[in-house]
């Protein structure tokens, strides 16, 4: 059951926020910064170091109706465990690994991969993925994501990179699920500015949330 949840969380919320840092405590601020304009649904990315750190405070300081945290980044299953351990409650790639899905089913915690072709969304459906990590975004763009509806009408569908205030609209509207946005969200915390992250997360979710009506 607490798989269904997760992921109708991340589906509700609309977006996933994927956080890299340059150290755990920006790390922190970062998502704390989202959390507080309403995102949810939180990636702590395994280019932070002491990123199942991350996941585990995260998890402690803020409950489940505020949080769901994931792990992003993941190339393995032994990372893949490190950071379902820690408290993870999602799981995301940059591509497919049949490892890490047999993982993921195993102790049902979603797997979310990259995938970039017909082929490989197949593949990763076939394993048990529940959504798809179209990626990269910023290659294929708001038009790939109709196209593929086409063929692939069931493909739950979530773009990362190349989704921004002017086009996460379009992304909706073509027929995702969710969005992951990375850098067009946090790039503030480099001059500090948690403030504007909060802000930004809040127009994110309007403009989602506009979208779908």
């Amino acid at each position: 059951m607490r798989k269904l949840d997760v992921l109708n969380r991340i589906v509700q919320t609309g977006i996933t926020a994927v956080v890299r840092a340059k150290d755990e405590e920006m790390a922190e601020k970062i998502s704390a910064a989202c959390i507080k304009g309403g995102i949810s649904s939180i990636e702590i990315t395994f280019t932070v170091d002491g990123a199942e750190n991350v996941i585990r405070s995260l998890r402690k300081k803020f409950s489940r109706d505020e949080l769901i945290v994931g792990a992003g980044t993941v190339l393995d299953s032994e990372t893949a465990r490190i950071a379902i351990l820690s408290g993870a409650e999602f799981i995301v790639g940059p591509s497919f690994n049949p490892e890490v899905a047999a993982l993921c089913n195993r102790y049902q915690i979603p797997y979310i991969p990259g995938c970039m072709t017909i082929k490989e969304m197949i593949i990763a459906m076939e394993a048990g993925a529940d959504i798809l990590k179209v990626f990269p975004g910023s290659a294929l763009g708001p038009s790939f994501i109709k196209a593929v509806k086409g063929p692939l009408p069931h493909a739950n569908l979530m773009p990362t990179g190349g989704v921004s205030l002017s086009n996460v609209q379009e992304w909706i509207k073509n027929g995702c699920v969710a969005v992951g946005v990375g850098g067009e969200l946090t790039a503030p915390a480099k001059t500090g500015d948690y403030d504007k992250i909060t802000e930004l997360a809040k127009a994110f979710i309007e403009k989602i949330k506009e979208a779908r009506k």
